[in-house]
């Protein structure tokens, strides 16, 4: 008796659980790989601008790496950020990505309290996949050929107009900072689109503009256009020829650059598997001509941690230069 009563003691638990268990499980939900479905890319930029020609090059290795379409979705608007707070609000659930820039993501940052979203609170950055400067260009009409020109045809002509592609932008930060050097007085005009901005450009609406090194290619070619100046550390390798402001006397030598990033809380492991992805896709052979292409400098694989102290060393770096230049963006 004590011997079957020890036996149902021991067996009876497993027996039961065993009976139990296959229920349990099959009510557990199981998580659908990632990612099982297309992914979107919100580039905070209009369609053919510097942002989206690069998104577009990116979108189609990464699209075939992941094996599930990247759809590019252009949201321009606000110097990006329109784009940057729909991915900001976006699920975190993997199925969302950001392909952002040095101006909409570092510089609003340091130029604006206003923001819908906190860059540091709700994007999470996934990896930054280039560098490279903006370009400062002038129509053939005008005198100027580099840097020294530029500043004597400013200073024959108080109140220049000059374009670039939003307030607090790169270019707007550059032109005030190389005013603020040469004690020169120009009137900013700020444009929603870079095609808007080319627009002008050709048809004399402004003489003088900051422009990504890609967008203008066609109209240097033609003579329509002169390229004065790359802002970054190196020279754009589209125009090599072009010197860098560093180069021609003015201290300013910022990179730009473009990343990925996701919403915040995305799970780590989804995070780490896209940097994964984007970095076999950014040494493809293929990929990095076509960034030579676009006027970008290539960098080396980092990690999501190793970006996030490129955009913080950049957003202190923007700050300061607002601030000596006395830019304020209502």
């Amino acid at each position: 008796m004590m011997n079957r009563r020890r036996w149902l003691q021991d067996t009876l638990p497993a027996a039961i659980a065993a009976c139990l268990a296959p229920n349990v499980f099959a009510q557990a939900p199981t998580p659908s790989p990632w990612p099982s479905r297309p992914l979107r890319m919100i580039v905070p930029g209009g369609a053919g601008s510097g942002t989206d020609l690069v998104a577009r090059v990116f979108a189609d290795p990464l699209s075939r790496a992941l094996r599930q379409p990247v759809v590019v979705e252009n949201r321009p608007g606000a110097n990006g950020i329109v784009g940057n707070n729909l991915a900001a609000k976006a699920a975190p659930d993997g199925y969302t990505v950001l392909f952002s820039n040095a101006s909409a993501i570092a510089i609003n940052a340091a130029l604006r309290d206003d923001m819908p979203y906190d860059t540091n609170q709700d994007l999470a950055p996934v990896i930054q996949v280039s560098a490279g400067g903006v370009l400062l260009v002038a129509t053939a009409e005008t005198p100027v050929r580099d840097l020294a020109s530029f500043v004597d045809y400013v200073r024959a002509h108080p109140n220049l107009a000059y374009g670039t592609w939003g307030v607090g932008s790169t270019g707007h930060l550059a032109m005030e900072a190389i005013a603020r050097q040469r004690e020169l007085r120009m009137r900013h005009i700020p444009y929603k689109t870079m095609g808007q901005l080319l627009t002008d450009l050709q048809g004399g609406v402004v003489s003088i503009a900051f422009v990504d090194a890609r967008s203008p290619l066609s109209l240097i070619q033609a003579r329509k256009l002169v390229p004065v100046a790359m802002t970054g550390t190196r020279r754009s390798p589209m125009l090599p020829e072009v010197r860098t402001l560093k180069e021609q006397g003015f201290d300013l030598d910022l990179d730009g650059w473009y990343g990925v990033f996701v919403p915040a809380h995305t799970p780590a492991g989804i995070v780490l598997r896209l940097n994964e992805e984007i970095a076999r896709v950014m040494v493809a052979p293929a990929l990095q001509a076509s960034f030579a292409q676009q006027g970008l400098l290539w960098v080396e694989k980092n990690s999501p941690e190793q970006f996030a102290r490129v955009i913080q060393r950049d957003i202190r770096a923007w700050k300061s230069l607002a601030a000596s230049a006395k830019i304020k963006v209502d």
